[in-house]
């Protein structure tokens, strides 16, 4: 020891710092460590059994000793397959098995042992974030990144006067079915045998501009016959409602002011019961998906599979269909009935007539279906979903309503789905499966089930709460969820470790939806409904700069974006039913719509947000940034929600930039609009230097230095 003391001292000042260079144990740099599941460092993406999986790894120039890829528990060191200025990138392949592989990813550097998974780098191990693949498992390339569109129906567009349903025409919970013809009236506090006339002639008239705002998926909320305006109350899953599609035999009479049984509801009998009616709405269906596939789009259904309504020709509980030529006594008629064990009744002795069976969440108007107890309905609802996504309907696949309440036994559920997916797939290999789930949905996106879900918790929640302080449904309000950066990444990175990487790029993104209030309603920060602050207090105190910068974290996170028609001109509501007013056509907001179209645009001509990875880069209070990035391409998004400015030092070198690029703005908006002046932001050693304005939202694109 003396001797090499000794040694050190004889040295020059050059010579001793390259010694202690040489000899020190370099300190591992966390922030340079990365991977994920996308095309930049898996390959392939969708692996099937048998093929040779390629993974990639990252870490900071000459910083890692050692770097290794475990595969279900074998441990495999990886070698560096490639360098850049900053990073070298590892590389280690497996062959993929029958069962899910899962993975992650042990660093070892100067002393230091770091494990990296979804996660991210950590000193110890939780498996909980593994990565995981299935093998086979692939979601439709189309919708990776697509442009959905929902919309609901009767509030969309009126194109056929003729269809429209009329006042009294039946009784829809105690009361009335209503016209309603005033298109810009607020919908009211019980609304749900209201009716605007909307239907699928409305939305062909409007192609052209859903194609010019950019959209690639149009998601229907429910279209087959049903008694409400939402129609999650099926009444017959064979047809189209003639409301939204062609009545051409219009007969019998509308309910008289003393009349309240829909057994004399003659003229709703004959619009929805006869094969007439129900033939041409399906053939007009057909016509509806032809020119929505001329114009490069696709269209999705909803699929109500949980329960049915008391309408439903099964069970008839309005005894609309006893007495009509070609159906079967329904089971609430009839003991007999071929669907009484379509539905479980609690009383075995009530027939005729009996009323005592199982409601979803108790509501009599919302039959619970028994899958249980008959494999006919089993049977009869994988055909529906067959049905409808093959010729020649050829629609492109479904949302699933309150899909993880199907059955009576979590167990049963997953069957059916396995089952469901199986029917579907066979039928239309290319049609998307996505359904409605709250919490945890990894159990049903391991491959087998679901392709995906509307992504509430890794998406719609976050945002909302880190952008607004608000609950979906504005009936709570937390400031501490307000700007709170740190929330928001804990919770994105937790819930979006549930998907795998193939359900993840087309989880539909929204911020708004037919079952919460409008996004742009959520920005006045206000808890109410329209019980108990009245509709027009949902226009109040909206901040449009904090929906772009909505819009903008919408278009630039992975997965499909989905527009809540209406929102892109402006639209506000509280919860249902006042979300769902009208389209505001003749009253649209066009600089919020021609902000849809060209942001829109940006995220179909950058590749960088269609599949690139994602990192985190900056968060500070009401302030967030990260980065979408592949190899040849590198994007950053800046949000400063405050209502002050914000300088901040973001280290854009963790997403490839070089030192041979600086930042060019492509689109910045706040409060009172949005730019795409080209404004140039250099980078110094790696670091962006930039000042935020007050309620602002940037997207940056590395460009190489001209010289």
């Amino acid at each position: 020891m003396e001797m090499v003391q000794n040694l050190i001292r004889n040295l020059s000042a050059a010579e001793k710092l390259q010694f202690y260079s040489y000899h020190t144990k370099p300190v591992l740099n966390f922030q340079a460590l990365f991977t994920d599941g996308s095309s930049n460092y898996m390959n392939p993406v969708e692996p099937k059994t048998g093929d040779e999986v390629t993974v990639r790894f990252r870490t900071a120039r000459e910083n890692a000793e050692h770097v290794f890829l475990c595969v279900n528990g074998e441990k495999k060191e990886m070698q560096i397959a490639s360098k850049t200025e900053r990073f070298d990138f590892y590389e280690s392949s497996f062959f993929m098995g029958t069962e899910i592989a899962d993975y992650y990813f042990e660093i070892h550097s100067g002393g230091t042992c770091c494990y990296f998974n979804k996660k991210g780098p950590a000193r110890d191990l939780e498996p909980f974030f593994n990565y995981k693949v299935t093998p086979g498992f692939s979601t439709p390339d189309w919708a990776k990144g697509a442009i959905f569109y929902q919309i609901y129906v009767d509030r969309f567009a009126n194109g056929d006067t003729s269809n429209d349903v009329l006042n009294r025409e039946y009784i829809y919970i105690n009361q009335p079915s209503k016209k309603i013809d005033d298109w810009y009236r607020y919908p009211e506090e019980m609304d749900v045998r209201n009716f605007y006339g909307g239907d699928l002639q409305g939305v062909l008239d409007h192609l052209d501009y859903l194609k010019g705002l950019g959209v690639d998926v149009i998601y229907l909320n429910p279209i087959f016959v049903s008694p409400s305006n939402h129609k999650y109350d099926i009444q017959d899953y064979d047809y189209i409602d003639p409301h939204y599609g062609k009545i051409v035999v219009d007969e019998g009479n509308t309910l008289p002011d003393w009349e309240n049984n829909n057994m004399n509801a003659s003229k709703y009998i004959s619009r929805v019961t006869d094969k007439r009616n129900l033939e041409a709405s399906n053939e007009f269906f057909i016509h509806f998906v032809e020119e929505v596939h001329k114009k490069g789009m696709r269209v999705i259904l909803d699929g109500v599979f949980n329960h049915c309504g008391s309408f439903n020709k099964w069970m008839d509980a309005e005894r609309i269909y006893e007495n009509q030529y070609g159906y079967e006594k329904g089971a609430f008629v009839d003991a007999n009935s071929p669907y009484r064990h379509f539905f479980k009744f609690y009383n075995q002795n009530a027939w005729p007539y009996n009323d005592d069976y199982d409601g979803w969440w108790g509501h009599k108007t919302l039959p619970k279906l028994n899958y249980e107890e008959s494999r006919q309905l089993y049977d009869y609802i994988l055909n529906v979903g067959r049905k409808w996504v093959s010729p020649p309907y050829n629609a492109d696949g479904w949302r699933l309503d309150v899909a993880a309440d199907l059955g009576q036994s979590e167990d049963f559920n997953h069957q059916f789905w396995r089952d469901f997916r199986t029917a579907v797939k066979e039928a239309n290999p290319e049609a998307i499966i996505l359904a409605e789930h709250y919490e945890d949905a990894g159990s049903w996106l391991m491959g087998d089930q679901w392709d995906t879900i509307m992504n509430y918790s890794a998406f719609m929640e976050p945002v909302t709460w880190f952008l607004t302080g608000m609950e979906k449904h504005s009936d709570e309000r937390r400031g501490d969820l307000l700007g709170n950066t740190q929330a928001f990444v804990d919770a994105m990175v937790y819930h979006m470790s549930r998907f795998q990487y193939p359900s993840l790029m087309v989880s539909m993104n929204e911020l708004s939806n037919h079952d919460h209030s409008r996004f742009l309603t959520r920005t006045n920060q206000t808890v109410g409904r329209t019980a108990s602050m009245g509709a027009e207090a949902a226009n109040q105190n909206v901040n449009k700069g904090i929906m772009r910068a909505a819009v903008m974290i919408q278009m630039t996170w992975p997965g499909a974006p989905t527009l809540y028609y209406g929102d892109e001109a402006g639209l506000c509501g509280w919860t249902d039913p006042d979300n769902r007013r009208t389209y505001p056509w003749g009253r649209e907001d066009q600089n919020l719509i021609q902000y849809h179209r060209d942001i829109i645009a940006i995220h179909k001509e950058e590749e960088a947000l269609m599949k690139g990875s994602l990192k985190y880069l900056y968060g500070g209070f009401k302030v967030l940034g990260y980065g979408r990035f592949i190899d040849t391409e590198k994007m950053v998004v800046l949000i400063n929600s405050g209502f002050d400015e914000a300088r901040v030092k973001v280290s854009v070198w963790e997403v490839g930039v070089t030192d041979d690029e600086e930042m060019v703005e492509v689109i910045m908006s706040n409060e009172e609009g949005y730019t795409m002046e080209k404004k140039v932001h250099p980078v110094t050693s790696g670091v962006l230097d930039i000042t935020l304005p007050r309620v602002s939202a940037i997207l940056l694109k590395a460009v190489e230095i001209e010289k």
